[in-house]
């Protein structure tokens, strides 16, 4: 049974946060984040795999919205122990972190990342791993990620494991 997470919906001044579990979404909340993710790792950065990697059902889904329900950030977390991109590790995972072009600039990202860190923690002591784009290292060192790898390639994209 997957544990609840003390974040299931918070409103700020600005957006509403959310956090379901894939059989708490609902249709429309299900197709704003995937075309969000295709959006971005697709079209924008050419990535040529599928979205769609069947970690999604075992995942809490973060996102939050502007007062138009427009989706503008989005993270998911995968528990210990699951198959992510070939490996299973103990190790709690945030992964498809993406920001809609919009909100970028806006300080957004460090909230996503905040919230993400902390519902991971909440959920599931230990470690939390992350895939980073290498262009992004610095900004995850920023919330205590050490370099874990060296770099490869990730769906033609050069990436770096990093653990916190």
């Amino acid at each position: 049974m997957s544990k609840k997470p003390s974040l299931s919906e918070e409103r700020t001044e600005l957006y509403l946060w959310q956090a379901k579990y894939f059989n708490q979404l609902t249709l429309d909340e299900l197709y704003n984040i995937l075309n969000l993710r295709i959006q971005i790792f697709m079209e924008e950065q050419k990535c040529l795999y599928p979205e769609t990697d069947y970690c999604d059902q075992k995942a809490l889904h973060l996102w939050t919205t502007s007062k138009t329900k427009f989706i503008l950030a989005y993270a998911r977390i995968l528990p210990p122990n699951s198959l992510s991109h070939g490996a299973v590790n103990n190790s709690a995972k945030i992964g498809r972190v993406v920001v809609d072009k919009s909100a970028r600039g806006t300080g957004l990202s460090y909230h996503l990342m905040e919230k993400a860190i902390s519902l991971t923690h909440e959920l599931y002591p230990g470690n939390i791993e992350i895939s980073a784009q290498a262009h992004l290292t610095l900004f995850y060192q920023k919330f205590g990620f050490k370099i874990n790898s060296e770099e490869y390639l990730e769906d033609a994209i050069p990436h770096i494991s990093m653990k916190l």
